[in-house]
């Protein structure tokens, strides 16, 4: 293949494209106009076979020296002609829209052409729908140029010749047909014009269609098309190159890169096409660029323009759609999405509007503001719980704010309070360092906790509670890593011991295990905390993977030296209006840790069917679960589930082996069914399990399973 050593590619601005109204009335006039026009040359046929009947000597002339002997002044005894151009104004809304005339052309004879004017007059006035469907004899059927000559290329005669469909030799045409044919061999594509010549010949009535071939495409120019890709167009008319243009080609050339334009949701069309001698095609190509991006407040109530809290550059550094950009509307889409995700805004939109300068837009984008914050309580219930029908239960007082200086930063305070669970949290949270261009986040955490310490220990022999008390300080660092992954960073504090239920710190349980690493009554540790995170489109049912690692750094010689790893995945896969949802996570600890920090088996994110930390306590464990969901009636549907889980045989190197002193099996199953109802705290949930031990359980939770 040779090269393409004609085509290149400009950029620069773009012009507006010109009204299709306009266009389609210039060509339903001229059209109009056109059929008046054939029909003339149906009555200068008849009006010369008139003429020879009434003048005699014409007649014997003809017999004896044929019918040209009759018009030696004029070649031809009628002209008729239909041609259809390409205005370079109009081309660029559609190559094979043309614009058309018709001419008629008397004989030089004075006499036959006022008898033709006469006829031509009375035709255009009473007669010209009829004759559309008078028809003429036609003999024989040419396909020349506009000089009346042969065409050099015989490929493009017989493509004229195979786009005729009424014309044939020795056939009875009307004026519309011809006018058909005459469409189609301009919709082939290969012409720029054709113009149907009647010829009267001894042998009878010759139709010749006198075409203008399209030049040969050696070139191609493209202004305006800033983020079209270059290669696009290149394969677009790579196999043109040397052949002659086809217009019919050409408009889907354009279409395609239109197509190009919307499926990406740009803002961008061709708006303009000119073929330029030597064969060189120009497309000026329409690219509306962002001119400026601006926030309005509106009232919650009223609607109207409002003063708002939140500093506008905030709201703007969430944006990837930049001036100077050409406006999607799915990044614009994406962008809203953006800023609903902070918290802030109860409603956002964006209205792209014309721009002072041609060819670009501004951005207006609407937000209604939430409240910042306040007080509020409400309750919840803890998965450490195993007995007492309330026990569980936890209430709860808080204060947030979710807007700080106006820079969407948050302030939680929050007390949660239970029969044995207690957590008191001061959470400061910068979701974007200003300055900083990887839109990392801060998170400044200062907590005191008192959990169950059954999950490990369960519950004494004399029914005496355990409970584990910590207080942690740390900070965090988030940041996007790519599309759909992102990546946790920081350092944490911790000081944790255990408790008898009087709130007196213990070392020992009831069977003597440790319940410290150290042997004190608490244990010190300062953890480096790395986590990456994976997720599909955000919805429970999509895929998710994370990874989590947590070292233990001696800073002081009584600290605690370890390394803890662990991972979840989860995938999700419809199947017709049901949805199965695959989960597998594992994790393994080495070094010196504290006892409750063991990974606790069974429980309802768990094993069901098991109470909490039934199953096992181990250095290391694996639990998969699979369930199929399916709708039931409006926000409730059904679940059927199956959980597996296997401490691998690593209980007994816990210290102490809690596990085994209070005889865990360190692996079991459950399996069962339940319903699932949506509430604003999320998916409230009820299931009832059986086990591998026989025994049957309810579980009852608020959100999705860890």
């Amino acid at each position: 293949m040779p090269r393409n050593d004609g085509v290149f590619f400009t950029s620069s601005s773009f012009r507006i494209p010109s009204s299709d109204r306009s266009l389609s009335q210039t060509l339903a006039s001229h059209l109009s106009r056109a059929r008046h026009s054939a029909s003339q040359l149906i009555h200068s046929l008849r009006n010369l076979s008139n003429f020879l009947k009434n003048h005699p000597t014409a007649a014997s002339t003809h017999s004896a020296f044929g019918i040209h002997s009759l018009i030696r002044g004029s070649p031809l005894l009628c002209f008729a002609s239909l041609s259809l151009t390409a205005p370079n104004d109009n081309i660029s809304k559609s190559p094979m829209l043309c614009s058309a005339s018709l001419s008629l052309s008397q004989p030089s004879s004075p006499d036959s052409a006022q008898s033709g004017l006469e006829v031509t007059q009375k035709g255009q006035s009473t007669t010209a729908g009829r004759n559309d469907e008078e028809r003429v004899l036609i003999s024989e059927v040419l396909v020349r140029n506009k000089d009346g000559e042969e065409l050099e290329r015989k490929d493009l005669e017989m493509e004229a010749l195979t786009a005729l469909k009424a014309c044939r030799a020795n056939s009875a045409l009307t004026v519309r047909e011809v006018q058909e044919d005459v469409h189609r061999i301009i919709d082939s594509g290969y012409f720029s014009s054709c113009m149907p010549v009647a010829v009267d010949t001894r042998d009878g009535i010759r139709l010749v269609f006198q075409v203008e071939p399209n030049q040969e495409f050696h070139g191609l120019v493209c202004e305006g098309a800033n983020v079209l890709p270059s290669k696009f167009l290149e394969d677009a008319f790579r196999d043109a190159h040397g052949k002659v243009v086809n217009l019919k080609r050409l408009d889907e050339v354009i279409n395609s890169i239109n197509g190009w334009y919307m499926e990406r949701g740009l803002f961008g069309l061709v708006s303009g096409v000119d073929i330029f001698s030597g064969g060189i095609i120009k497309l000026q190509v329409a690219e509306a660029e962002v001119n400026n991006i601006s926030i309005r407040f509106l009232d919650r109530k009223t609607g109207e323009p409002t003063k708002g809290k939140t500093k506008p550059e905030t709201i703007l550094r969430q944006l990837t759609t930049k001036k100077g950009q050409v406006y999607s509307m799915l990044q614009g889409k994406r962008d809203v999405d953006t800023v609903s995700t902070m918290g802030l805004m109860a409603d956002v939109s964006i209205i792209p509007q014309p721009a002072g300068d041609a060819g670009k837009v501004d951005l207006i984008m609407n937000v209604v503001e939430r409240p910042s914050g306040g007080f509020s309580a409400g309750g919840g219930i803890s998965s450490g719980i195993t007995s007492g029908p309330l026990s569980g239960l936890i209430g709860s007082f808080a204060y947030s704010h979710r807007n700080l200086f106006g820079r969407n930063q948050k302030l939680n305070i929050s007390l949660e309070r239970g029969q044995i669970d207690s957590i008191f949290r001061i959470n400061y949270t910068d979701p974007w360092i200003e300055g900083d261009d990887k839109r990392t986040s801060r998170t400044i955490i200062v907590q005191n906790s008192r959990t169950p310490g059954t999950l490990v220990h369960g519950n004494q022999h004399d029914n005496s509670s355990l409970s584990i008390g910590r207080v942690t300080a740390g900070i965090e660092f988030s940041r996007p890593l790519r599309p759909k992954w992102s990546g946790t960073a920081g350092l944490i504090f911790q000081h944790a011991g255990a408790r008898d239920d009087k709130g007196n710190p213990i070392i020992k349980d009831f069977y003597g295990s440790p319940l410290t690493a150290s042997g004190k009554p608490y244990d010190d540790m300062l953890v480096a905390k790395f986590e990456s995170v994976y997720t599909g489109s955000g919805d429970q049912g999509s895929s998710m993977f994370a990874f989590n690692m947590e070292q233990g750094l001696p800073i002081m010689p009584e600290w605690l030296f370890f390394n803890r790893v662990n991972a979840r995945a989860r995938k999700g896969v419809e199947i017709g209006p049901t949805r199965l949802l695959l989960s597998l996570s594992g994790g393994h600890v080495v070094g010196n840790f504290s006892p409750h920090e063991a990974f606790a088996i069974g429980g309802t994110n768990s094993v069901r069917g098991y109470e909490e930390g039934a199953v096992g306590s181990g250095r290391s464990y694996v639990v998969g679960s699979s369930e199929v969901s399916f709708p039931m009636l409006g926000p409730v549907e059904g679940v059927i589930f199956a959980d597996y889980g296997h401490d691998l045989w690593s209980g007994p190197n816990v210290p102490g082996d809690p596990a085994g002193a209070r005889y865990k099996p360190g692996s079991g199953y459950g399996y069962g069914f339940g319903i699932r109802v949506d509430s604003p705290l999320g998916p409230l949930r009820l299931e009832y399990a059986f086990n591998d031990k026989h025994a049957k359980r309810f579980h009852f939770g608020v959100g999705h399973r860890n």
